[in-house]
């Protein structure tokens, strides 16, 4: 039995958890968990998606009532049925996935959190102002439909921060932002952490829990399995301790067959449907079968406008998309499907899965094409079948092809959605943010399954904030700034400065010799 926290010498903690423990009708996510925060502290909680972490931080935030165990708030034990109590007692989150209203704008959004009486005008230069001094910046007139992932997690920062609170918790909460904005995102923590703020950080970023955190709770199955100290151990310990394993290393198999263009864009541009959107310009970009290549930017810079225009979601000219050497910018999505195109969204919930829908019936929304519907009737023991074999294959931790789509956590979605895809053949994969917020060992498997799949002879295009991960498993890299390609090179021709420069939109336009050649 692990001993129960100690309690600081000085002074009331700030939150102590007492044997917390919740269970799901397929799995038990909290175990006998106990966990003690200090004012001022900035806590890590580690572990691999599905260890209870996310469940641990919606009991304290009210979203999830614990089966059992006590919670103790400044020294006092209190009961929080609701995240309206958390955030009247002084608790605040950051949600890994986000709870925005799409067809309201920015500020609408952050005052319905605040309660009370409200003016909308002044609430929006207070959010301008927060976002600016905190180097999220926001306009708190757009609508978040319009928003990029990364935008939107700023949102649900700013939102956080201005409620004043005395916990904080953030779970992956740089998972889509710059290293810019990371680095004054720390700045701020810091910040309020010398003023008496407690933080509990989830990151599955082991760089940025040793450089930010002063003590970390590692979890492994629903239990605490120890504590350490950050700043006294390396990545790969940290790793250890979270996996119980060593970290795995992605390995490249070596292509042997014919390199041949399997996805070609070809001066693709585009005005954006949105207001706020962002404008295409002369993309030109190919992928090759056996090989990655990967997009760096800066969410916002055209990374949503390119994707619908690969995917098919908004066709475009008839030639500026060729799919193994077939035009298809006209085609829609489903037309592309049909032809051997494979897409990974970066919304997870959603888009890539619809949340209450088992993972048998979510197998359905793309893989219907392999068997899993017959004369327009579904095939129930075909859907189930085929989500049971990906879930083996992929190693998907849920409660077995009846889980809903919601109930997993993201990196065990995030296989499942990648699985599904992977298992329908395809020639050319666009996969985006493929490890947004997902743990090291599974993000190791999601890369190497990746490189598998490439040196199969797919093409496999990804488009990532992470350049540690285009670096690790792309061929050749490119950068989107200001809605310009610029020319992928080969990955050992660049380095990580190289494409920081890019991101800013220095980089020359390719001429069409060049365009070809990539």
């Amino acid at each position: 039995m692990i001993p129960e926290p100690p309690v600081p010498l000085h002074g009331e903690p700030r939150l102590q958890l007492l044997h917390i423990s919740k269970r799901y009708p397929s799995v038990l996510a909290n175990d006998d968990v106990s966990l003690v925060v200090r004012p001022g502290e900035i806590h890590a909680v580690l572990g691999e998606n599905g260890a209870g972490k996310s469940t641990l931080m919606k009991v304290i935030y009210g979203a999830v009532k614990a089966d059992m165990g006590e919670i103790m708030w400044n020294g006092r034990q209190v009961d929080i049925p609701d995240p309206a109590a958390a955030r009247a007692l002084g608790i605040g989150m950051v949600f890994q996935h986000f709870s925005l209203f799409e067809t309201l704008t920015v500020v609408e959004n952050i005052a319905l959190s605040l309660g009370g009486e409200f003016d909308l005008a002044s609430l929006a230069v207070k959010v301008k102002e927060v976002s600016q001094r905190y180097g999220l910046p926001l306009d708190p007139l757009r609508h978040v439909h319009s928003l990029s992932v990364g935008e939107r997690q700023r949102v649900e920062i700013v939102r956080c921060l201005l409620q004043n609170p005395q916990l904080l918790i953030l779970d992956e909460p740089t998972s889509v932002l710059t290293p810019q904005a990371v680095r004054k995102l720390f700045e701020t923590l810091r910040q309020l952490a010398s003023e008496g703020v407690s933080i509990l950080y989830i990151s599955h970023k082991l760089d940025e829990i040793r450089e930010l955190c002063e003590r970390a709770t590692v979890m492994r199955g629903g239990r605490v399995t120890g504590e350490a100290d950050p700043r006294q151990e390396s990545s790969a310990s940290l790793a250890r301790m979270m996996i119980g394993r060593e970290l795995p290393h992605c390995v490249a198999p070596v292509f042997d067959g014919e390199r041949k263009p399997l996805l070609e864009v070809r001066a693709l541009s585009r005005e954006p449907d949105d207001a706020f959107g962002t404008r295409l310009t002369d993309i030109a970009l190919t992928v090759h079968s056996g090989e990655v290549v990967g997009i760096a930017g800066i969410s916002g810079n055209g990374q949503t406008e390119l994707l619908a225009a690969l995917s098919g979601e908004t066709p475009v000219a008839r030639d500026m998309v060729q799919l193994c050497g077939e035009a298809v910018g006209h085609r829609d999505a489903g037309a592309r499907r049909d032809r051997g195109l494979s897409f990974v969204p970066e919304e997870r919930l959603g888009r890539g899965a619809v949340p209450a829908m088992s993972l048998a019936d979510n197998a359905l929304l793309t893989a219907h094409r392999q068997g899993l519907v017959r004369h327009g009737l579904r095939r129930f023991a075909a859907a189930r079948e085929f989500a049971q074999r990906c879930i083996e294959r992929f190693d998907v931790r849920c409660g077995g092809t009846g889980a809903v789509a919601r109930s997993l956590s993201g990196g065990n979605l995030q296989k499942f959605i990648v699985g599904r895809e992977i298992m329908q053949a395809p020639k050319v994969m666009i996969v985006a943010q493929p490890t947004w917020g997902v743990d090291v060992g599974a993000s190791a498997f999601l890369r190497q399954t990746l490189l598998d799949l490439s040196r199969s002879g797919v093409g496999v295009l990804v488009i990532s904030e992470e350049l540690e991960e285009l670096f690790e498993i792309c061929d050749r890299i490119a950068v989107l700034a200001g809605g310009r390609l610029s020319p992928a090179v080969p990955r050992e021709q660049t380095n990580a400065e190289a494409i920081g420069l890019a991101m800013s939109g220095l980089f020359a336009q390719p001429t069409p010799e060049s365009a070809h050649a990539a």
